[in-house]
């Protein structure tokens, strides 16, 4: 299959190299010095036991004009990266061309679909001017929740962490011929894409973590296992979780995980900087809103008090706000 990656960041180029790997036809599209590391020696991939993969024989470029129409198109962007390439990505899509949306969080297309009485409302904290909405059409998408971990060490450079499995799911939670398509042709490259019945199920799983232990994370610069032994970040994150469940299940979602099994999970990761915190240390936009203020909004909209995830929504928000006009970075130094 014809497969554009828009961003050939941490999980972009991971995913990219595997895919051309295994015999897909990819193109990444990316700016800057991983273009030109792309073009001149392929997207290296380094895997947890220290073997080295490169993908030569790919394509790179800023040009969307250029790529012409895919099979697959795989958004691998932060979520409030998305709007900036809204406008662009219809450049892409063929009769048949199939969206695979990779962001965390909640996704612009959450109502989608989903029936009931919020049926295609827009989710204003992802999508605030309706532009992704209007430029990715519902029918193209196909949910997908990612769970591994790696990180770009250097232009054009991956390095994989641990994990391999990218669920998929129709928005209607249908099993159609296309699901089928991506999914084998994710398991050919040798990740884990089954597909799911309630993709909606599987984000809010991924979510319960990632809205608690992100922000907090950042805001007291700990590590997971830090949050999850102190008992009053223990406390604060649990109280987080048990808000959004409450959301959740208004919306149909069961979790099948206990509350207090996922928080055990977080610890079992250890000293693992969660990905907020490595972007405010590192002076970047963090991904707030896709998994902290979409949440907060769906309380509004199913009337559910979120107090304390509206506190913790406020001070990081206002870290971020702080950063940006300070041009700054927070980061915590030995003395």
């Amino acid at each position: 299959m014809k497969i554009a990656i828009i961003g050939a960041g941490a999980i972009g180029g991971y995913v990219g190299v595997k895919l051309a790997l295994s015999g897909e036809d990819v193109t990444f599209i990316v700016r800057g010095a991983n273009l030109e590391a792309i073009r001149k020696d392929g997207m290296k991939l380094i895997m947890e036991d220290g073997t080295e993969h490169v993908a030569r024989d790919v394509k790179a470029t800023n040009n969307y004009d250029e790529v012409g129409p895919q099979d697959v198109v795989i958004l691998a962007l932060k979520a409030h990266q998305v709007d900036a390439v809204a406008n662009d990505v219809p450049k892409l899509f063929g009769p048949d061309t199939v969206v695979v949306t990779m962001q965390n969080g909640i996704p612009f297309w959450y109502f989608h679909k989903h029936g009931g009485p919020h049926e295609g409302q827009r989710v204003q904290s992802v999508d605030p001017s309706g532009l992704i909405s209007a430029n990715i059409p519902a029918e193209r998408i196909l949910g997908c929740v990612v769970y591994p971990a790696s990180a770009l060490i250097a232009p054009g450079v991956v390095k994989h962490i641990e994990g391999d499995r990218f669920p998929i799911g129709e928005l209607d939670g249908s099993v159609t011929e296309r699901a089928q398509k991506v999914s084998e042709a994710f398991i050919k490259a040798g990740f884990k894409s089954p597909i799911l019945e309630n993709i909606r199920a599987e984000i809010w799983l991924k979510l319960w973590g990632n809205l608690s232990f992100n922000p907090i994370s950042s805001l007291s610069h700990s590590t997971l296992v830090d949050i999850c032994q102190y008992p009053l970040s223990r406390e604060l994150a649990g109280n987080m979780m048990i808000e959004a469940q409450r959301i959740a299940n208004k919306l149909g979602i069961e979790f099948r995980v206990p509350l207090e099994k996922r928080i055990r999970g977080a610890e079992k990761v250890g000293k693992h900087k969660t990905s907020m915190l490595q972007d405010v240390e590192a002076g970047r936009a963090p991904e707030i809103d896709a998994l902290v203020g979409s949440v907060v909004e769906l309380g509004r909209i199913t009337n559910t008090a979120t107090p304390s995830i509206n506190a913790v929504y406020a001070l990081v928000k206002l870290l971020a706000k702080t950063m940006e006009e300070e041009h700054g970075k927070v980061k915590m130094e030995p003395c």
